[in-house]
Order: structure tokens, then C-alpha cells, then sequence
């Protein structure tokens, strides 16, 4: 994965931003709806779990199937980040910068797996 670098950083920095946003709205959200926290918890720091997996996948199918993951908890993710968003426990740039940087893994998964199918003879 020759892009895994950048890949492997912003997915880091995007689970730790993850995880303080889930520090801080733990104590400021009420108890029964700390599950939307558990969730967005889970989902933004498995990309990266997922991209890591993928660093010593066992075949490139199995590449791209851990990928696959990683891409469906980055849409995961922005779906807790909008629900967070619309009911008023992040503000609007607090939103804007988080999707901004779930957006852009996104784009980088979906880039990676497109690139690797096309290398790669196997259809899949």
C-alpha cells in the first residue's frame, strides 16, 4: 500500500480527534444517550483498525476486502457526526472540520481500492 502513509496518519489523527470529541461530550450529554458516543467511538477509530489490518492482509482480495471495512466505518462515522451535528451536541465547524476529515479518508480508501483492483488481474 504505497499510500499508506498518508492513509495511516489522517485515520491516527482522525481517531484521536474522535476520541477527545467523545471525552468531552461524555460529560456534557446525558447518560441515555451515551450510546451515540459508544458508537462514533467505534466506528471512527475501526478505519484506521481496518487500514492496519489491511497493512498485512493475506492475499490483495484480502486487501481489499479490510479496506471495504475501513470505508464502510468512515460512512458509518459521518452518519454519528451528522446526528451529532443536527441534534445540537457539535456545533456547525466543529461538524464541517470532522466530516471534512472523514470525507477525506473516504476519498483515499476509495482511491486505493480502485487502484488495486485495476493492478490487480483478478476481478473481483
Amino acid at each position: 500500500m504505497k499510500q499508506d502513509n498518508i492513509v495511516k496518519t489522517k485515520s491516527i489523527d482522525f481517531a484521536v480527534r474522535i476520541v477527545k470529541m467523545v471525552k468531552y461530550l461524555i460529560r456534557r450529554i446525558p447518560y441515555a444517550e451515551h450510546p451515540i458516543c459508544t458508537q462514533i467511538l467505534k466506528s471512527g477509530t475501526s478505519i484506521g483498525a481496518n487500514i492496519r489490518e489491511a497493512e498485512h492482509a493475506e492475499s490483495t482480495e484480502d486487501f481489499i476486502h479490510k479496506l471495504k471495512i475501513a470505508l464502510k466505518e468512515a460512512n458509518e462515522t459521518e452518519y454519528w457526526l451528522e446526528i451529532l451535528h443536527k441534534t445540537e451536541y457539535i456545533d456547525t465547524d466543529q461538524y464541517n472540520s470532522l466530516n471534512c476529515d472523514c470525507a477525506e479518508l473516504n476519498k483515499l480508501l476509495i482511491s486505493i481500492i480502485k487502484k488495486t483492483k485495476e493492478n490487480n488481474t483478478t476481478n473481483y
